[in-house]
Parts: C-alpha cells; sequence; structure tokens
C-alpha cells in the first residue's frame, strides 16, 4: 500500500511540475483513422519532461537541404514509423511511406528580448493512414504545454523584430485541410512535399553522431531500398554558394518554394509553368511563355524574360502580398527578399531574348 501511496505522490508532483495531460506513457500512439486526437500530446511524439518538443523514442527529427519561406519560421521536423516498418526510397518523388507513418513539422519564432528562446504556433501532422495521407493542424496554447487541433485553420499576428532589429508583425495562417491539399497536392491524392531523397541528402546532428540522413535513415529501419548518399540524388542549400552554382541554388528553391504547385499534378500543372529542379525545357520554364491565367501579372507579357528580372512575372508575384496575386499564393505574409536576390540574379544571368527562344535557360 506504501509503494502505491508513494506512487500516487510522484505523479501528482509531476502534474504539478509540468503538464498533467503531457504525461501519457513513453511509446508514440499511432492513429490511421478518425476518430484523431484533439491534443497533440495524446500522440506521445514528444517527452514533456525535456520540453515541448524533445522526440519520443523513435521519432527521428530531419531536415532538408532547401526549405519552403514561410516568413522566417524556425521549423523542426521529426518522423516516426511503426515498429519494423520501413519507408521505401524513390529517387526523384516522395518516399513511400507505411501505413501509420507520422510527418511532424512544427512552426516557431523567436521571442523578442531572449536570445534563443522561441514560441511555437503550430505542430503540422501529415498521417499516413488506411486510406491514405491526412493532414492535421495542431495549435500551441500560450503555456506552451499542448496544441489543439483546428481543421478548420485560424490566422494569428505575431510581433517581432526584423533583421535590421525594427518592429514588424507577421499575419501567420494557420492552414485549414483544404489550403494543405491545395499544396500537397500530386495528381488529385495528397502527398508528402519535403522528404525526397535530394531534400534528406544531406548531414544531421544526431544525438549520437553526425551522419547523413539517408544512411542514416536506412541504418536504424527507416528507409529500405536506397543507395549510399554518394549515389543518391542531392539538391543545392539555396544561400550557400559553396553547395552548387547560382543555376543549381536558384532551382532548389524554386523547387521548394513553387514547384509543390508548378509540376504536372500539382494545382498549378495546368498553366504549363514548370518549376521542377530537373525541368529544362525552357518554355516549361516560362522562358518568353505568355501566362495561360487571366489577371494578376502586372501587365506584364511573360513568366520569364532572360536576363530582365523586373520584366518578369516571375519575380513579380514572388514581391506581391496581395491574395490570389502572390507566390507561393499561401504560406507567407512577408516579402523573402534574400529568396527573390537569388532569383534575380539568376534571371539576370539567363541568355538570349524573348525573340531567341534557342538558348536553354540556365545554360
Amino acid at each position: 500500500m506504501r509503494r502505491y501511496a508513494t506512487t500516487f505522490l510522484v505523479f501528482m508532483a509531476c502534474c504539478i511540475s509540468l503538464s498533467c495531460s503531457l504525461l501519457k506513457g513513453t511509446d508514440v500512439q499511432s492513429y490511421v483513422e478518425e476518430p484523431f486526437p484533439e491534443k497533440l500530446s495524446d500522440w506521445r511524439l514528444f517527452n514533456a519532461g525535456s520540453g515541448p518538443l524533445q522526440p519520443n523514442k523513435g521519432v527521428i527529427p530531419y531536415d532538408l537541404n532547401t526549405p519552403l519561406f514561410s516568413d522566417h519560421a524556425s521549423k523542426h521536423r521529426f518522423v516516426w514509423m511503426p515498429a519494423g516498418a520501413s519507408a521505401v526510397y524513390n529517387e526523384d518523388g516522395p518516399f513511400e511511406f507505411p501505413v501509420g507513418t507520422v510527418l511532424s513539422k512544427s512552426f516557431a519564432f523567436p521571442v523578442d528580448g531572449s536570445p534563443g528562446k522561441e514560441k511555437l504556433i503550430e505542430t503540422r501532422l501529415l498521417v499516413r493512414g488506411k486510406d491514405g495521407w491526412v493532414s492535421l493542424p495542431y495549435v500551441w496554447n500560450d503555456e506552451q504545454s499542448d496544441a489543439k487541433l483546428e481543421i478548420a485553420g485560424s490566422s494569428t499576428e505575431i510581433a517581432r523584430s526584423d533583421k535590421n532589429g525594427r518592429a514588424m508583425k507577421v499575419s501567420y495562417n494557420i492552414p485549414n485541410k483544404n489550403e494543405c491539399a491545395q499544396c500537397h497536392d500530386n495528381a488529385k491524392t495528397l502527398m508528402p512535399i519535403g522528404p525526397k531523397a535530394r531534400n534528406l541528402n544531406r548531414d544531421y546532428a544526431y544525438a549520437d553522431g553526425s551522419f547523413n540522413q539517408l544512411d542514416y535513415w536506412t541504418r536504424i529501419g527507416y528507409l529500405k531500398g536506397a543507395p549510399s548518399s554518394n549515389q543518391a540524388p542531392k539538391i543545392a542549400v539555396w544561400n550557400d554558394p559553396a553547395s552548387g552554382s547560382l543555376d543549381a541554388r536558384a532551382r532548389a528553391y524554386l523547387d521548394n518554394n513553387c514547384a509543390h504547385c508548378h509540376h504536372p499534378g500539382g494545382s498549378a500543372g495546368y498553366t504549363g509553368f514548370l518549376l521542377t529542379w530537373k525541368e529544362r525545357d525552357p518554355r516549361k520554364l516560362g522562358y518568353c511563355k505568355n501566362p495561360n491565367s487571366a489577371g494578376f501579372s502586372g501587365n506584364l507579357a511573360f513568366d520569364l524574360v532572360p536576363g530582365k528580372p523586373d520584366d518578369s512575372i516571375l519575380i513579380y508575384r514572388m514581391l506581391s502580398t496581395k491574395p490570389k496575386e502572390m507566390m507561393p499564393e499561401i504560406g507567407r505574409s512577408t516579402i523573402h527578399e534574400e529568396g527573390i536576390d537569388l532569383i534575380r540574379d539568376w534571371i539576370s544571368s539567363l541568355k538570349g531574348s524573348c525573340g531567341d527562344e534557342r538558348t536553354i535557360a540556365g545554360k
């Protein structure tokens, strides 16, 4: 009886010092069909005793060579798969993940005046259910103790400082399920975007050492059928000149910021303006191509004019923050100045003119 009383007292002490809602156990809980948990803590992805985003057993952090710009938010990515299950390697597209897989991406912003401290805004789960992928956005409470499922989405104003220390506000949008599908649509099927071989082919500093992510996933049983990392595709890091040429870095940026819609199976595939990293057809890259969607072009004639970024609709839409005019259409409320500078430099480097379509863009 004394042993049970002691256990109860320890449990109550934990509830006082942490959050009872997060003390669910140590093993990740998998849900593959509705109803899905209302609280993020019910998934048991993170260990409450070590901080809000300290991964539980089997929850593996990962990062991408070139990520999507999201108003300078920090992103914390994790993957979990059921015991004994592995993703199947795909050289070009997303891996084929097993049922039960959870991909987690948490968005956070710095807390002004507190160096190194962040405030979590949302955690998006992409879950491989019985009938395909399901997107689930969870919004963090002010106490940073848990996050609540918000299928309908929401928005919030975030006060922060820009890179020059000036006060600014970010109108941060938490997407609803339809908005998730807008970006994750691949031939009318919801699919992951980031975890592809070319994006994951980089080192990550794990708790047990720094290893290439593809090799590490293979070693722990999370990936099968993959070649060694030095034989797998690898995309450039958009802001690291040592990782690739101007063309390679610009194409990496467009692949991860635009091509999720602008690919043959994407929501903007019908435009014929395709921005995947391997695309080399100058017309599909927008080279002297008239837009085939009405309006929102700034009265400019071509998607891309070689040597002339300010005459290119691509730059015009990247500079916009107006709904239905900006590109990407969702996921940001501010302008990514550094990214635009990169694409400007790339377009400026392209040879030829719109009276000469013989030169392949980027060559």
